[in-house]
């Protein structure tokens, strides 16, 4: 492996193409490069660039290369990040028409925001800080997520399930499931089910909005957001809604350990149609998930907690756990918000729903 390429989704390892010595550096350490671009030479006089010296033929981005002024001056002006306009001049110069590009395509409200200014910091304060770039992972989950906020008409709906039946099915079953199909039956691959049942029933869900259109999936990718060491991805199970109970769960099992691994491929992260993100691994007992666009909901499940309810007149504890659904207001309304919620609600507190496609 020579190095490691951080793209806005994953990281890739680069191996070598060859065997041989690594004569020639030309894309240094913290450089950004473009597709395609030229990284190293394999043999040859043994010479190592300092960070101020690349090729002029080589599309790196390199620091010491000066944008053109017009282009420094309107980035400054609006404050748009250097590194999300796509540079076209000659050896990765930024030019006017780059920035006037980026834009255009940029709603003015995400870089106004993107371009607040820090509040002061005390000198003694200063000192005891330590500033860190953040990673192109971490910038892009800023910008989607704040893109969304800024695009959605974004309404977050709230429920709760009882997981008696489920937790009882799944304690009976769990040896056996393990034993045919060689992984662990856990609750994912239940709300999973659960969502693409309910999206049949209301598919606006499944749905998203393109210019004036609206565009309705007739299949679920699912996206199952997992935490990893970098950040959160969300790699998609596609169609999960025509998968086995054990078809999901080896999924999910499978992209888990490639998302901390850092291996997953940008294509295994795109196309996504539904989200299911689950804060009850860190212990949160409610939250309000962040639609990932352009899908026009996501589910959050949370911690199973032993709460009192009351149950045909008797106060019982019973293991409970809220939910809730984000969603986009523009092409969502909240009748078909509530009927979704309240399907996945009881399609896991009377599992045999599932087998009877109710």
């Amino acid at each position: 492996m020579l190095c490691e390429l951080e793209t806005d989704k994953v990281s890739v390892e680069v191996p070598a193409p060859a065997n041989g010595v690594l004569g020639k550096i030309i894309a240094p350490e913290g450089s950004t490069v473009q597709a395609g671009g030229q990284l190293a030479v394999i043999g040859g006089e043994i010479f190592s660039a300092p960070a101020s010296i690349v090729a002029n033929d080589a599309p790196v981005l390199s620091k010491d290369i000066e944008d053109a002024p017009s282009a420094k001056k309107l980035m400054d002006e609006t404050g748009l990040d250097r590194a999300r306009v796509t540079a076209t001049g000659k050896g990765g110069r930024v030019m006017k028409e780059d920035v006037q590009n980026t834009l255009a395509a940029v709603p003015k409200t995400t870089i106004a925001a993107a371009a607040a200014p820090r509040a002061a910091v005390p000198v003694n304060d200063a000192a005891r800080e330590e500033r860190v770039k953040m990673t192109r992972l971490r910038q892009t989950i800023a910008r989607r997520l704040k893109d969304s906020q800024n695009t959605a008409a974004m309404l977050t709906t709230y429920n709760e399930v009882d997981m008696t039946e489920v937790m009882a099915l799944r304690n009976e079953y769990k040896d056996l499931f393990f034993k045919k199909h060689g992984v662990k039956l856990g609750f994912m691959s239940f709300f999973t089910v659960a969502c693409c049942h309910a999206l049949r029933e209301v598919p606006e869900v499944n749905s998203e909005i393109d210019g004036t259109d609206i565009v309705y999936k007739k299949f679920v990718h699912m996206g199952i957001a997992a935490g990893t060491p970098t950040g959160l991805v969300v790699p998609i199970i596609r169609d999960a809604d025509a998968m086995s109970f054990a078809e999901i769960e080896k999924a999910i099992a499978e992209k888990g350990a490639r998302a901390r691994n850092g291996k997953l491929s940008m294509a295994e992260m795109q196309g996504g149609t539904f989200t299911i993100s689950n804060g009850g691994v860190y212990g949160s007992l409610m939250s309000s998930p962040i639609i990932n666009p352009p899908q026009s909901g996501i589910l959050g499940m949370h911690k199973i907690q032993d709460r009192p309810v009351a149950i045909n007149g008797q106060v019982v504890i019973r293991p409970m756990m809220y939910l809730a659904l984000s969603y986009d207001h523009r092409v969502v309304d909240g009748k078909g918000a509530v009927t979704f919620l309240v399907r996945v609600k009881e399609a896991m507190e009377d599992p045999r729903r599932l087998l009877m496609d109710l």
